[in-house]
């Protein structure tokens, strides 16, 4: 039963969600396999998790609860959309998208965030002014790695610490703000057709991000914004290419400039997608 959002906040507020996310993160490394495969055995039982997509079928073969969530999948059963289309990152379920007012982008009914707040840089902001956005949700049962939307060349990373609040969606309708609020990391690229922008949220019990670039960058969780600087470097992805993964369930963003992208009619809110699937077209 879903708490009234007042108290779906204060209930989250008072925690010490830092401390609950780390002691979460070291307890998934752990390699007991009495330990690692009773807790393998409670999301099996709890959540509709399809091992016959993963590469290792057998969920007590992995190493660790971690090397379970974060499980590579049969490349065959996720194909990438031809081009010029717009990749879903991500299994999960898209949370909202649309178009961005102005700087505001919608969260939930009552609820937004801004494209300022989000990417934690001023400077970025501008070129999302009344651009396009995707917010794509991970539940625990889902497919945890992230891959390019895009072709794209990596132009910088942001960093940004903040509260690891749940995402779920009764946390999104309680929360205003809630995806400026958390835990962050924002990838800025540059594909041939423009830049977007790739943000991955931090959450309760999910406070490890990593990507193929920076390996770990949480935990330990900062207090303190982290810039990594790309101009100079050449890395690009490819389409499709793995970028990172979180551990447990979480929210991928997608920003876009206007005018460069369109969506997919027939997809929307509370709509399942899976990685690899068209989102929409680069105009």
């Amino acid at each position: 039963m879903n708490l009234p959002p007042r108290l779906e906040y204060l209930s989250q507020a008072i925690l010490p969600t830092r401390w609950l996310s780390t002691a979460m993160h070291r307890f998934t490394q752990i390699r007991n396999p009495l330990i690692k495969n009773a807790t393998i055995n409670v999301v099996l039982k709890q959540f509709a998790v399809n091992m016959a997509e993963a590469v290792e079928e057998n969920p007590h073969a992995y190493g660790s609860f971690n090397e379970f969530f974060t499980r590579e999948l049969k490349a065959e059963l996720r194909p990438l959309a031809p081009e010029p289309a717009i990749l879903s990152p991500v299994d999960g379920t898209i949370s909202q998208w649309g178009a961005i007012n102005g700087n505001t982008i919608f969260q939930a009914k009552g609820r937004s965030f801004t494209a300022p707040a989000v990417l934690g840089d001023a400077s970025e902001a501008p070129r999302y002014l009344d651009g396009q956005f995707a917010t794509i949700y991970l539940a625990p049962n889902n497919y945890h790695r992230i891959h390019m939307p895009l072709a794209a060349r990596l132009i910088k990373a942001r960093y940004i610490p903040g509260r690891l609040f749940s995402v779920q969606p009764s946390t999104a309708q309680a929360i205003d703000g809630l995806f400026a609020r958390n835990e962050r990391l924002v990838l800025h690229f540059e594909a041939a057709s423009g830049p977007f922008a790739l943000v991955l949220v931090g959450a309760l019990f999910v406070g490890s991000m990593e990507t193929v670039m920076h390996g770990k960058v949480s935990p330990p969780h900062s207090r303190s914004p982290r810039d990594f600087d790309h101009q100079t470097e050449n890395i690009h992805l490819e389409r499709g290419q793995e970028l990172g993964r979180f551990n447990m369930g979480s929210t991928v963003i997608l920003l876009f400039p206007a005018g460069s992208s369109t969506w997919d009619a027939d997809l929307g809110p509370g709509q399942a997608v899976q990685m690899g699937q068209s989102l929409g077209n680069m105009a």
